[in-house]
């Protein structure tokens, strides 16, 4: 008995035919270079063809997927037990034939502190801009979508989730539609608990300095999420909502790091980025989206269902049209809600205007 060496697609779980394909690029950003942290400007980008892409003449809406706090592109490969990937997920959904087709392009705006938020940040680099600037013409120009604001969406959870509440109302001339799962919001509900859990991890392992926190992070052999996930979230959204303008890439904590007391004009400052503040003074580019579909599961650890209810609840009083979904799950292993977030904004792009929505 011997081995031999196939040619076959291999079955699942190892791999799964696909119908679509998904092409991996390296691009340079200009906008990133001598970003503060000194984080590389060359990234991965991956674009999801769906089947049929090969048509000429035919060109697709486009949704923009975008990954959550410590994410890089390559993780949407990771495959949980019994589980196809999240890129196995997309192409099993337009390979049906049940849904419109769309271009799915993901997105990575990994920070060395963890993650950019999707905003422009003097602490961190000009990551908004590299997402509407620089990524969104590159994938119009190469690839067969429609490029329009009215054919393109946005997606994500948690931060991803974030960024996708915020772009649009940031950018609604990219930007048409937008899916969040989970996403940061309600910042006294999702942020404010951790600051105290940070200020004990600093004063009982790092003698109450991040300079220590930081120089153990960078020389471990692993990431123990359980010892350094809090004070790590606290520092990487100060990078991006409270950098020092003028000395980056230093930041400024919403709390005194010896106490844990509140410093309320830093605290001000995130204030001013949550998704639920922000609302009421972006109602016209919400009201301008397509399909704004929100969900989070009812035992959420960060309390990201409530951030998810308070936006929705801001929409509300400004009459804006939008779904809410919340189910039965955590914060974790809700790779699955991906699809149905996708078929939703594909369908929304692809209708007539007077049909979307």
């Amino acid at each position: 008995m011997a081995l031999t060496v196939v040619d076959d697609t291999l079955p699942a779980p190892w791999g799964r035919a696909a119908g679509g394909r998904l092409e991996r690029v390296t691009v340079r950003s200009e906008l990133l270079a001598a970003n503060p942290l000194g984080d590389p400007a060359v990234r991965p980008l991956y674009v999801y063809l769906p089947p049929g892409h090969e048509d000429a003449g035919h060109r697709y809406p486009s949704i923009y997927l975008i990954q959550g706090m410590t994410g890089q592109l390559d993780m949407w490969l990771n495959r949980s037990a019994f589980e196809p990937t999240v890129p196995e997920r997309i192409d099993a959904l337009f390979s049906a034939g049940d849904v419109p087709p769309a271009i799915v392009v993901f997105v990575d705006c990994w920070t060395s502190v963890g993650g950019s938020q999707f905003i422009n940040s003097a602490a961190t680099g000009r990551y908004l801009d590299y997402l509407c600037d620089e990524v969104v013409p590159f994938v119009d120009a190469r690839y067969p979508t429609v490029p329009e604001r009215d054919r393109r969406g946005i997606t994500g959870k948690s931060s991803g989730g974030y960024g996708a509440m915020v772009v649009p109302m940031l950018r609604p001339d990219i930007f048409g539609a937008l899916a969040s799962h989970a996403g940061d919001a309600l910042f006294e509900a999702c942020y404010l608990p951790e600051f105290p859990e940070t200020v004990r991890t600093l004063r009982d392992h790092f003698d109450g300095s991040y300079e220590r926190f930081w120089a153990e992070v960078r020389s471990a052999d692993h990431f123990d999420f359980g010892r350094w996930g809090a004070p790590l979230n606290s520092y990487a959204m100060a990078a991006c909502y409270s950098p020092v303008e003028d000395d980056p890439p230093r930041v400024e904590l919403p709390f005194d790091i010896a106490t844990g007391r509140l410093i309320d004009d830093v605290w001000q400052r995130w204030l001013a980025w949550d998704p639920v503040r922000m609302a009421p003074q972006h109602v016209e580019e919400l009201a301008s989206m397509r399909l704004i579909y929100l969900d989070a599961g009812r035992s959420d650890e960060y309390f990201l269902d409530l951030g998810a209810q308070a936006f929705a609840r801001e929409l509300e009083r400004a009459g804006i049209d939008h779904s809410l979904e919340l189910f039965d799950g955590t914060h974790m292993g809700i790779q699955y809600r991906y699809p149905r977030a996708i078929a939703a904004l594909a369908r929304a792009l692809s209708a007539d205007r007077g049909g979307a929505g």
